[in-house]
């Protein structure tokens, strides 16, 4: 997909990182941390909040990091006074386990349509290692008056 801007430009971090508060996603400890013309990054901390058992970070967590970003995405390139994104379908590949510190989604649009949306999501450890891939399809639903 091209790099033309898909989100609206007066939009900022804080104000995404404000609906996180009092849900799941603030008790992970995501935190968006990059507005680009057509992606959205953020990140997660590898601790105790988002680990397994075996000290490694949980597939669960990062299919809810996918999917949180996927779903911010499409709720940005939509009018919500007229419609409003739901989760179809996420695909996940663990590729190479994390054990702490930091990790990095990137969220990028595969397509933008009127009634689905398609949305890849990379995870990366700190050291630049793909930890994880997503692809989460979202259906845009009209709202009914």
């Amino acid at each position: 997909m091209a790099k033309e801007r898909i989100f609206p430009d007066y939009l900022e971090l804080d104000a995404l990182n404000s609906m996180s508060k009092g849900c799941m996603v603030e008790h992970l400890g995501i935190i968006f941390s990059e507005i680009g013309p057509d992606y959205l990054k953020a990140t997660m901390p590898v601790d105790h909040r988002t680990k397994q058992p075996m000290g490694l970070l949980h597939g669960g967590a990062s299919v809810a990091l996918a999917e949180t970003m996927g779903s911010v995405g499409a709720t940005l390139c939509i009018d919500l006074a007229k419609q409003y994104p739901v989760g179809l379908e996420i695909n996940t590949n663990h590729i190479k386990s994390a054990q702490g510190g930091l990790v990095t989604g990137t969220a990028k649009p595969i397509h933008l349509g009127r009634g689905t949306q398609v949305w890849s999501i990379e995870i990366h450890n700190e050291e630049g290692q793909l930890v994880s891939i997503s692809r989460i399809t979202m259906a845009i639903l009209d709202r009914k008056e």
